[in-house]
């Protein structure tokens, strides 16, 4: 009797192989991991490494610049590149490009080299993110997407928090080059990981031969958003629109972005990017809150330290260790939240987050000069709470139903979204915060007068106090006004930053209404509503 032998699978058709989706989540997450992290943990080295190259404070701002550029500019591209290379193919090379790029950064004895260097890890870093969202969408089951979407949280939300702290303590023991060298022996066990555990779904491969190559909307992009995004990070040095500089990019940036978009929904035969998605109602209202929680995180990130460090005295390292619990609790947190958004449904996550969240900020924007480690404390543990619970339900409620075909174009747009909600946030505050000491001082100084009871107290009071130490009337009048200046520049300085905070709480509470674009609770068997 003849044995019939059944004919091979098409590449197409055949499935990929079954892997323990632990492994795959581990494998994933190294890179994701390192690449957020290193957008934040070179900040505390900038002096070290101005120090050791000779460049300006103007200059040395473009190690940070240069490779948040790449980074977006990437992001959106990542459901192209996969679809032109195939995914597991596309986050290897990115990983091997910023591993390679990570060695030659700390080997870097130039600013330029280190530049170009920080540019190549950025480009690398851009795909892992969406890359890693796309694939643990499709490696748990429907049931269990709150618990994926804590997993990237895990590496997206982390990163940023303990990047600081990291960075401080590298530099403080060893040396700037190995905030670079320490992502070597990861990386290559991430790669390692990746190369065994990942595999290409049939929907991955198939779209292969469909990918074409759609060049001005690729140009339109990085134009668009290399611009946009170097006037968000070097608009406040640079003056904003009193600089040359600043108007042209902005030119650039904004017509850039408008050709793309026409090319991409009118023109493009085969889209670079799919804008389309953003037909779904509960897709752009989640990237909506996405970029806000972007720019609240990021701001909240920023302000923190700074206030710390100017007007407490703190240091970097110690800054670093009192921002710490928000870390913890998110990290503690976030598994346990997409376990919880099962029960609870993402009106009420993402709600309860935002007024969570909201309240942390309100509860820094009473810091004084006299705030302790304790009245530190509380604000970031309940930050960390909100934002545990916005990020979860947001990632899984906004993905939630869209095709598997179309999940890293997805993946690609929120991750842009927020990544640019974050360089909105920092240039946003950094210029209300600078506009707002001006203003509050000015306003300060007008009640400085001799007629006033309280300063001529104070003035005498130590006036008196220099004297006695030797210094004569004049020298003594002197130093007393610029102590006084000095004070109420501080108290300025306390004022702008409660403002801030007061605002950024501000923003959590009126997204709040956003939440009625979702359905109740995922476990009624029904998908987030679509329009």
């Amino acid at each position: 009797m003849t044995r019939i032998v059944p004919a091979p699978q098409p590449p197409s058709e055949q499935q990929p192989p079954q892997v323990n989706r632990w492994l795959v989540t581990v494998a994933v997450t190294v890179g994701t991991l390192m690449g957020a992290i290193d957008a934040s943990i070179v900040n505390v080295a900038i002096p070290y490494i101005r120090a050791n190259l000779g460049a300006t404070i103007t200059e040395i701002t473009w190690i940070s610049t240069g490779y948040i550029i790449s980074l977006v500019i990437v992001m959106p591209l990542t459901a192209w590149l996969g679809a032109t290379f195939g995914r597991k193919r596309v986050y290897m090379t990115c990983l091997g490009l910023f591993i390679t790029a990570s060695f030659f950064c700390g080997h870097a004895h130039t600013l330029m080299e280190l530049v170009i260097f920080r540019c190549l890890q950025g480009f690398g870093a851009g795909a892992l993110q969406p890359t890693e969202q796309a694939i643990l969408r499709e490696t748990f089951p429907p049931k269990e997407q709150g618990l994926a979407m804590g997993l990237y949280g895990f590496a997206v939300m982390i990163g940023p928090a303990i990047g600081p702290t990291l960075g401080g303590w590298i530099t403080d023991n060893y040396n700037w080059p190995w905030i670079f060298y320490i992502n070597l022996p990861i990386g290559i066990i991430g790669l390692w990981m990746v190369s065994q555990f990942v595999h290409d779904p049939p929907h991955a491969k198939a779209r292969r031969s469909e990918a074409g190559v759609d060049a001005v909307g690729i140009i339109a992009l990085a134009v668009g958003l290399g611009c946009m995004q170097a006037v968000l990070e070097e608009g406040e040095t640079n003056d904003w629109f009193n600089s040359n500089f600043i108007v042209i990019l902005t030119v650039l940036a904004v017509v850039g972005l408008a050709v793309f978009a026409w090319w991409e929904v009118c023109r493009a035969p085969k889209p670079a990017v799919d804008l389309t998605i953003l037909r779904k109602a509960t897709f752009t209202t989640g990237t909506l809150i996405g970029g806000i929680l972007g720019v609240s995180l990021f701001a909240s990130l920023f302000l923190l330290p700074l206030f710390m460090q100017e007007l407490l005295g703190y240091p970097a390292m110690t800054s670093g260790l009192v921002m710490m619990p928000r870390a913890l609790v998110m990290l503690t947190l976030l598994p346990i939240s997409g376990m919880l958004y099962n029960r609870l449904g993402p009106r009420v996550m993402i709600g309860g987050g935002l007024c969570i969240a909201g309240m942390g900020a309100i509860m820094m924007s009473r810091f004084t000069l006299d705030t302790g480690s304790v009245q530190f404390f509380w604000p970031q543990v309940t930050q960390g709470v909100g934002f545990a619970f916005i990020f979860v339900a947001l990632s899984t409620a906004s993905l939630m139903g869209i095709e598997k075909a179309r999940m890293t174009s997805a993946t690609g747009l929120f991750n842009l979204i927020r990544q640019l909600g974050a360089s909105v946030g920092t240039a946003t505050f950094a210029t209300l915060l600078s506009r707002g000491q001006q203003g509050i001082h000015a306003v300060l100084v007008k009640h400085i007068n001799p007629y006033s009871v309280a300063y001529s107290i104070e003035f005498n009071r130590i006036q008196q106090g220099l004297m006695l130490e030797g210094i004569n009337s004049w020298d003594a009048r002197n130093k007393t006004l610029a102590i006084l200046d000095g004070i109420i520049s501080q108290q300025a300085g306390v004022l702008a930053f409660e403002r801030c905070f007061y605002i950024i709480g501000m923003l959590f509470i009126v997204c709040v209404p956003l939440v009625f674009f979702f359905k109740k609770s995922p476990t009624q068997g029904h998908h987030p509503m679509e329009h």
